[in-house]
C-alpha cells in the first residue's frame, strides 16, 4: 500500500479525479476554498469534510514533490 502513495501516477490520477470532482461550473475544492477565502462564512462540518477529502490527494502530491526535491539535494 504504501508504493501506492509514492507512484506519481496514482497520485496525479487522484489529484485530477477526486481532488478537482466535480468539473462543473468550477471544480469542487476550488469553490471550497474561494469560500473560506471570503471568510468561510455559513459552512457547516460537512463542507469542511468536503475541503479535507478534496484536498488529501494534492496533500500527496505536494509530498511527493518535497520528497523528489530532498533527494536531489
Amino acid at each position: 500500500m504504501k508504493d501506492v502513495f509514492n507512484n506519481w501516477k496514482v497520485v496525479i490520477l487522484l489529484s485530477l479525479a477526486l481532488g478537482l470532482a466535480p468539473f462543473f461550473p468550477e471544480p469542487h475544492i476550488w469553490g471550497k476554498l474561494k469560500w473560506i477565502a471570503g471568510g468561510a462564512g455559513g459552512m457547516q462540518v460537512i463542507d469542511w469534510f468536503d475541503v479535507v477529502l478534496h484536498g488529501f490527494p494534492f496533500l500527496f502530491l505536494i509530498r511527493l514533490i518535497f520528497l523528489k526535491l530532498k533527494s536531489k539535494l
